[in-house]
């Protein structure tokens, strides 16, 4: 028997397996409007093949909660009504392939603006937008720039309560769009991450400096996705468990810390939160570890000393290191990214590997 195939309950949503989605940026979208974040073909046919191919859980990339909150001009967002029947196109392929559709609520904070990694457009249409019209001034807790970006804005209490509404309003309309489960992105150095790290929160007032004010937009920002979100629908959140600087001796520096992500994560349970998404890192150009635990043990770590349940992302790219995971209780579900970049079909492949049963569409069954 494997554990990494059965199914988990979380609320009202059953999730076929535990091999999921990670959420990972295609920077795929039109960059003006009338169609700037919304998905197209590329997102219809990139997400829908992953869901054939056995996955439990298909999280959507980061969408911006703001036209601000994208990380680059070609992110998805879902700051606008008119954008939830391009998503409502995406949840009926993922549900299509007998996956469970979630979605990732994202702000990008002062790593904003920025460049896609390559240069073109993947989409095949010719921009002819100057690369300078579509830059905008980033915002963060405090104005104190990523390393190569411009100086962010500094935002007033006004606007992070602006802020808490967006991500209110997406969760809604990602509600309306059909999916059923929704992650708050409070990682890799974007905006929520950036109040929570002293690296980037320099502020005097309640959001800054103590841990229970640093973490108050986070609180905020799930309190209020919360209750525009039905009781028996999941949250999820995803959080970088280390920045990597209390792990190197030689930086003195006061950072976002794995015990103050435990204490995080035991305050978002207790305010509606179902399951800690454990990544790590991005709120400044460290060193990091290239082992290969060295963000799953993290995550097992968390899942110990809270209590919370917790999914593993980072490296996990064969059969046996995912059911181990999930069947040693070191997490209870994995997030996968490269691997399925490389393999949409890898958790049918897997389920084949460790003896369970694939979830082969009809289309597919019949010729086997």
């Amino acid at each position: 028997m494997t554990s990494l195939f059965d199914p988990i309950r979380i609320r009202a949503v059953e999730i076929p397996n535990r091999v999921w989605m990670s959420p990972m940026c295609t920077y795929s979208a039109r960059p003006q409007p009338p169609l700037a974040g919304r998905p197209n073909d590329f997102h219809h046919a990139h997400y829908s093949a992953r869901a054939h191919g056995g996955v439990g859980l298909v999280m959507v990339e980061a969408t911006a909660v703001a036209p601000e909150g994208r990380i680059t001009p070609y992110d998805l967002g879902i700051w606008d009504d008119d954008q939830i029947e391009d998503f409502a196109r995406i949840v009926r392929g993922i549900r299509h392939g007998g996956a469970v559709p979630g979605i990732q609520l994202a702000h990008a904070g002062r790593k904003a603006s920025d460049d896609r990694p390559w240069s073109g457009d993947a989409s095949g249409e010719v921009d002819e937008a100057d690369p300078a019209d579509l830059r905008w001034v980033p915002v963060s807790p405090s104005a104190t720039a990523f390393p190569g970006s411009p100086a962010p804005h500094e935002l007033t209490r006004a606007e992070i309560a602006g802020v808490v509404r967006a991500f209110a309003d997406a969760a809604r309309r990602a509600d309306a769009a059909g999916f059923e489960v929704v992650e708050i992105h409070a990682a890799h150095g974007y905006l929520l991450h950036s109040f929570l790290s002293p690296i980037a929160n320099e502020r005097t007032d309640e959001y800054g400096g103590s841990l229970e004010n640093r973490a108050r937009i986070v609180l905020e920002v799930i309190d209020a996705v919360r209750a525009v979100r039905a009781e028996d629908a999941p949250l999820f959140l995803r959080v970088s468990t280390t920045d990597w600087i209390e792990e190197n001796p030689e930086d003195q520096r006061e950072s976002w810390t794995l015990q103050q992500t435990i204490q995080l994560s035991c305050w978002a349970a207790e305010r509606g939160v179902d399951l800690v998404d454990a990544s790590s890192g991005g709120i400044d150009v460290v060193p990091i570890p290239a082992g290969r635990g060295y963000q799953t043990d993290k995550a097992s770590t968390l899942r110990a000393e809270s209590g919370v349940p917790v999914a593993a992302v980072g490296r996990i790219d064969t059969p046996a290191l995912a059911e181990d995971m999930v069947a040693s209780g070191r997490a209870d579900a994995v997030f996968l990214g490269r691997a399925l970049l490389r393999n949409p079909s890898w958790a049918n492949d897997a389920a084949l590997d460790l003896g369970a049963s694939p979830r082969f569409i009809e289309q597919y069954a019949y010729t086997l």
